[in-house]
């Protein structure tokens, strides 16, 4: 890589139908804010963050957007990626997730994290990661 050139991640960007109603579906999960959206495209990053400066999630509009089925099944619409969050409490995770409008998914495969979908049904994990977060070099905004 060329020593002048810089790249940084910016945003993990999610297909759906509408931007806005998903990105304030993972604000409410994160306690993130919305700091832009309109028809098209909505962005969400960490508080207190400046646009850029931590890698946030981005919400793109797809009027042919198709929720894939989880687990996958043949002929269906596949997954392409899904995001994984580590709490500290999985139990209240999950009740926080649903009281934010996700729905845990039917098929699970592990004691220690839940597959859940969001509004507009793509999966995401709520991993339980206790020592992780509690060590001294986990940054949880």
């Amino acid at each position: 890589m060329d020593s002048g050139l810089k790249i940084k991640l910016y945003s993990f960007t999610i297909d759906c139908t509408n931007p806005y109603d998903l990105a304030k579906f993972y604000a409410e999960l994160l306690g993130w804010t919305i700091p832009f959206y309109d028809e098209e495209y909505a962005c969400l990053g960490a508080p207190g963050a400046q646009q850029g400066a931590y890698p946030g999630i981005t919400f793109q509009r797809n009027p042919l957007y198709t929720p894939p089925v989880w687990p996958e099944a043949p002929e269906s619409q596949q997954q392409m990626a899904h995001l994984d969050f580590a709490v500290n409490n999985l139990d209240e995770a999950v009740t926080h997730a649903i009281h934010c409008g996700a729905t845990v998914a039917a098929a699970q495969f592990s004691d220690h994290w839940r597959v859940m979908l969001d509004p507009a049904g793509h999966p995401f994990c709520l991993c339980q990661m206790q020592p992780l977060m509690e060590s001294p070099d986990f940054s949880l905004l």
